[in-house]
């Protein structure tokens, strides 16, 4: 009896010295791993790693007193953070697209659910539950319902349309205070419901983002076409809206959404936070797999209409259409293209000065974009853009007469005009002088552009277009003809013979950088500088300069046989996939360039 009593007395107080001991002893430490998106419409945290792999705003769960690591990973769609308020946790934000941040803390020593949520998207869908120790979800549901502001039972209605003025895509107010008004400020209080009907006024695809509610519509696409969007403001504050259609709200389409005093409020207590800010390497910009039916886009050099020689003026009919298709940018990469007749560049056109020139241009009914041309030739208000900006589906006619000669760029203009340049919307203009050009064996047409991808240069996949690389004037890819390397394959390479005289009808469309255009291991006989007929000819020229918007005509004759790049000589941008070949076919000329090795040179 008295060895059982002992017996009993000893686990006694084991149960009472293992239910003093401190809880965190036997903390078992949990990383979670979430990143940003949208679904129908709605911001939403997606699981990454282990058992909330793929899931929408996934339970986080935690035993009490645990320890535990949130890392979030920004997957685009502007700012985001994670907060969880109840434990006074609160990340810091993050802006741009792969870059992470993280919160590290203990939770509460009991079970409870706790909610989670993102500062300025939480009402949008952009919100969770941490559920610690033995509680349910329905639970965490209940808790997690209550977070908001209560509806003030009013409805704030606004019309807006997208629309062209004064050069820039706009939303202009329709009815109410705000009619006819170019990006009217709109305004309600927190609480209110607001109900924002958006037409497409000119047919292009729009959408329109509120900052700080961050909710965003579906695209009106169509001209008379409209969507409507509606939320409840959860903040006092300015804040932006716009066009999210990547370029539009550069372009113009931004105005503001006054909420309550216009003064935000909102603030957090960071205590017992641990976090952190950066960019973890391993993390690369999302791409989608190469487009398997993107299409050859580069305009081969020798696609140029014959010369107009020595005949009268005439009435010259020339129709285009612009285009948005996948293209192939390298091996393995495809990109989206926006195209005067399905190739980079758009086709020469060739006509002679006198000429009466009249332009059709058609936009594809599959087209996103409005689009235009402006023809540097055209004397005349925006080059022609003021006319031709045409809707999908839509056709466009502008004529003109051309009174200089030279050869001219054309690109659309439509805003924002630098990203549909960018995007391969750009050609040239050959008007000859009276009586023709001097006859040369061989023409070729050659353009240089330059390509803002969001992924980094040599990135397989099809890769996406990067509005701020634009407006940064930092390119990934410089081009000629549009597409990567594209005039040093054997499709499209430049091609003559020993002896023959051979005629390069070089533009730059751009946007943004000046070419230094040389030949390598030849010198050009004659240069028109800036494309001028009407001014002596330049001889014997290395490398001639050609800015954006601007075009060269070079000449020079091949005197011995082999193959000679093309380059800008800012020679970086060969590793950028700038470069073209040149061969020449014929008998080796001794006389001239000799590599074999003779007695007494060096071995």
């Amino acid at each position: 009896m008295k060895i059982f009593k002992y017996i009993v007395s000893i686990l006694v107080l084991g149960i009472l010295l293992i239910s003093c001991m401190p809880s965190n002893t036997t903390v078992v430490n949990t990383e979670y791993v979430l990143t940003t998106d949208m679904r129908n419409g709605k911001f939403v945290y997606l699981g990454v790693n282990e058992n909330i792999n793929g899931a929408v705003n996934p339970a986080l769960r935690a035993k009490p007193g645990e320890k535990i690591t949130v890392i979030l990973v920004n997957g685009g769609h502007g700012q985001h953070d994670i907060v969880f308020p109840e434990l006074s946790v609160k990340s810091d934000a993050v802006d741009q697209q792969g870059e992470t941040t993280s919160v590290t803390f203990t939770v509460p020593d009991k079970d409870v659910a706790l909610t989670y949520h993102d500062t300025t998207h939480f009402r949008l869908g952009m919100s969770g539950v941490l559920l610690v120790g033995d509680v349910a979800v329905t639970q965490a549901n209940s808790v997690n319902e209550v977070s908001g502001v209560p509806s003030t039972g009013v409805t704030v209605e606004y019309t807006l349309e997208s629309a062209l003025a004064d050069g820039k895509m706009v939303f202009l107010g329709k009815s109410g205070d705000i009619d006819g008004k170019t990006n009217p400020d709109l305004a309600a209080n927190v609480g209110d419901t607001v109900k924002v009907t958006l037409i497409s006024g000119e047919g292009a695809a729009h959408n329109i983002f509120f900052d700080g509610a961050n909710v965003q519509s579906d695209d009106a696409v169509g001209p008379g076409n409209s969507v409507v969007l509606e939320f409840i403001p959860q903040q006092e504050g300015t804040f932006a809206y716009y066009c999210n259609v990547p370029g539009h709200r550069q372009a113009g389409m931004e105005g503001k959404f006054i909420v309550g005093s216009g003064v935000s409020t909102t603030t957090y207590n960071q205590n017992n936070s641990d976090s952190n800010s950066g960019t973890i390497e391993n993390i690369s910009v999302s791409v989608g797999p190469v487009d398997v039916a993107a299409v050859d886009i580069t305009r081969d050099p020798t696609d140029i209409p014959a010369p107009i020689g020595n005949r009268g003026q005439e009435t010259v009919r020339i129709d285009l259409e612009t285009t948005e298709i996948s293209g192939q940018l390298a091996d393995g990469t495809s990109y989206a293209y926006w195209t005067f007749n399905n190739k980079v560049p758009g086709p020469l056109i060739r006509v002679r000065v006198g000429d009466t020139v009249e332009l059709h241009l058609k936009n594809s009914p599959d087209s996103l974009m409005t689009h235009s041309i402006d023809l540097h030739a055209v004397t005349g208000p925006g080059g022609g853009a003021v006319a031709t900006q045409t809707q999908p589906g839509g056709e466009t006619t502008v004529t003109f007469k051309t009174l200089k000669p030279g050869l001219y760029v054309y690109h659309c203009a439509t805003p924002m005009v630098a990203q549909h340049i960018s995007n391969g919307m750009y050609g040239m203009i050959l008007v000859e002088p009276e009586g023709g050009l001097p006859p040369v064996d061989r023409e070729f047409y050659v353009m240089q552009g330059e390509l803002y991808t969001t992924q980094p240069f040599g990135t397989s996949g099809a890769l996406t277009a990067d509005i701020t690389k634009l407006l940064d004037e930092n390119p990934e890819y410089f081009v000629f003809n549009g597409a990567s390397l594209a005039l040093a394959s054997d499709t499209h390479a430049l091609r003559a013979n020993v002896g023959e005289t051979v005629r390069i009808f070089f533009g730059v469309g751009g946007p943004n950088f000046t070419s230094s255009f040389h030949v390598i291991g030849e010198i050009f006989d004659k240069v028109y500088n800036l494309a001028s007929f009407t001014t002596p000819a330049m001889t014997d020229v290395q490398t001639t300069m050609v800015p954006p918007g601007g075009a060269t005509m070079v000449e020079l004759k091949l005197e011995v046989p082999g193959r000679y790049i093309l380059v800008d000589h800012a020679l970086s941008r060969l590793q950028r996939g700038l470069a073209g070949y040149l061969y020449a076919e014929g008998d080796p000329n001794p006389d001239i360039f000799n590599t074999e090795v003779t007695p007494g040179s060096d071995p």
